[in-house]
């Protein structure tokens, strides 16, 4: 299949009725305001919002693509700047647009790379990225970019971003992403590659989770579903029924250990382009 712009690519998967799931997940689907408020609502943007250390200011929501982080910020009460260079009106600026007319909220829409922030130092409180600093061209000039926007003391916070173990491991988690080869766009990078270039610019990583510890990463998964799938190799030792009750949460030790198995799962997990979400903060002085 030649190669297409993103555009016509997401384009081409809503017309696969076999990937509904997958377009549903991805929040392709129309209409986009409703897409969007179910964004807002989900457990991945609720475990987001909650490692923020403020509720209010301006935020600027990098590769802010057709909207959906931008509508979920501003409805939490953000002053909000969405950052896309794409100027789709399917999933770009044009779509941010009709978003925020639809949905009466202010957002701002900058047509712009990551990499040339047009924006004054320390001016934002918050700098947010869904899915994005993965498809930088430059990553320490683009984290090195949001340093110099972010004012002292303000976050910065990175979800849902492709890490591999290996730099061999690159095709072949290309080959398995289901637009990848039809335009070309998808990226991923050793996990010391995103704390080196977070750190290097002059921020501080203050969390960093894995695939399997946060429902930021693993959604559209479940709680249920992970815990599941982690305590496997529990199951196989103990059987099913009693690795159940070891691990049920609604008990303190059934929910330690729990936490324990994810994390250690997490930890163990080498597929490439397994997501991982970053925390970072600007020092005060």
């Amino acid at each position: 299949m030649a190669e297409m712009t993103w555009e016509q690519a997401v384009d081409w998967l809503r017309a696969q009725p076999e990937q509904r799931a997958l377009v549903e997940a991805c929040y392709f689907d129309d209409p986009l305001l409703a897409a969007a408020e179910r964004f807002a609502q989900s457990e991945e943007w609720l475990a987001t919002l909650a490692l923020l250390s403020s509720r209010k200011g301006r935020a600027l929501d990098l590769g802010a693509g057709r909207g959906i982080s931008s509508y979920a910020l501003a409805k939490a009460g953000w002053q909000v700047t969405a950052l896309e260079p794409d100027t789709s009106s399917l999933v770009g600026s044009g779509a941010i647009r009709s978003l925020a007319r639809e949905a009466n909220l202010v957002i701002e829409v900058v047509e712009e790379f990551g990499e040339r922030l047009p924006f004054p130092d320390h001016h934002f409180d918050l700098v947010h990225g869904r899915q994005v600093l993965h498809h930088a061209h430059n990553l320490p000039q683009f984290c090195r970019e949001v340093a110099r926007v972010l004012r002292p003391g303000g976050q910065l916070i990175a979800t849902r971003e492709h890490v591999i173990s290996r730099h061999e491991d690159l095709p072949a988690f290309l080959d398995t992403h289901p637009l990848h080869k039809i335009y070309g766009g998808e990226n991923a990078f050793l996990l010391r590659e995103y704390t080196d270039a977070i750190q290097n610019a002059g921020l501080h990583v203050v969390k960093q989770f894995g695939p399997f510890e946060s429902a930021i990463n693993y959604f559209p998964y479940t709680r249920a579903q992970i815990r599941q799938i982690s305590a496997g190799p529990l199951a196989r030792r103990v059987g099913g029924r009693v690795a159940e009750v070891l691990t049920d949460e609604r008990r303190p030790l059934g929910k330690a250990l729990s936490e324990r198995l994810i994390k250690r799962f997490s930890e163990t997990s080498d597929a490439p382009g397994r997501l991982y979400t970053f925390l970072a903060q600007k020092p005060q002085t």
